[in-house]
């Protein structure tokens, strides 16, 4: 397929970048990047275009997915794939459009080593983005996004993810309640997972808490914390001990400082 202008088929993949209920509705989003297309690939994930760039020869990487990718090719000019490539610099030569999975907490594994990360409400994309990233680093088995949130498949986040999105399962749920109905069908199957959120006032410093159990990390909203509802359901509220004058820290950092603190544990308790 070649595309030459800004026809009915551009229009739908641009609205992708910043239309999330058309993401929705279409049930697709824009990968952007060599890493995250590169980890889209790999994890099996179902890519139902590629879009390049057909003035430019295609480099080693590019003709490899192109070549083996079991997926609908679309030669667009330089300027058409600018407008999709969400940046200001040079036009990208590889873009792919990738099929969303379902939101279906089937999909986090819950046995005894489960480690899940709760983000509640997250506000911004690129925090998000990154938050995921480093419970891909560190050992993670998934992550839940809960409430009115930033969309996981925001550009934004996906870039910032590096491509952890593609390789741990994150499931978006509009509330707690049906995490909580996940959580007591758990433990009912015999997995005794305790629920520790982080909370710049909880009565417990992070380094007591024994990561080395099955685990729902909770993270709040980047303004407004955990809602009283996640509050109420903690099994424990852990802090951050800090020296310096900053009274709190940004949502993705102090999941990352947390997440740290899980795999300390979990590579000295499983050594």
């Amino acid at each position: 397929m070649k595309i030459t202008s800004r026809n009915a088929r551009f229009q739908q993949w641009a609205a992708l970048l910043d239309n999330r209920a058309k993401r929705q509705r279409t049930g697709e989003f824009i990968v952007q990047g060599v890493r995250p297309i590169s980890a889209a690939v790999r994890n099996d994930w179902n890519i139902k275009a590629l879009l390049y760039d057909d003035h430019s020869a295609p480099s080693a990487w590019a003709r490899e997915m192109l070549d083996t990718v079991p997926a609908v090719r679309v030669a667009m000019s330089a300027e058409l794939m600018h407008e999709l490539g969400g940046k200001t610099d040079d036009a990208p030569e590889l873009l792919a459009v990738a099929e969303l999975p379902p939101d279906d907490l089937a999909r986090l594994p819950a046995g005894p080593g489960m480690l899940t990360v709760v983000v509640d409400r997250p506000a911004s994309p690129g925090n998000l983005g990154t938050l995921i990233r480093s419970a891909d680093a560190f050992g993670a088995s998934g992550v839940i996004v809960t409430g009115h949130a930033a969309d996981v498949y925001d550009p934004r986040a996906v870039r910032a993810t590096t491509g952890s999105l593609f390789s741990l399962p994150v499931v978006r749920m509009p509330s707690h309640r049906p995490v909580l109905d996940w959580v007591a069908a758990t433990r009912a199957g015999g997995v005794g997972v305790r629920l520790v959120g982080t909370d710049e006032h909880g009565g417990l410093d992070v380094t007591g808490v024994d990561f080395t159990r099955p685990t729902l990390l909770l993270v709040g909203n980047e303004t407004a914390g955990l809602s009283a509802a996640w509050r109420e359901a903690c099994d424990q509220l852990a802090s951050i001990p800090m020296l310096g004058t900053a009274s709190s820290l940004n949502a993705a950092m102090a999941a990352s400082i947390a997440l740290y603190e899980s795999a300390r544990q979990r590579i000295t308790a499983w050594a």
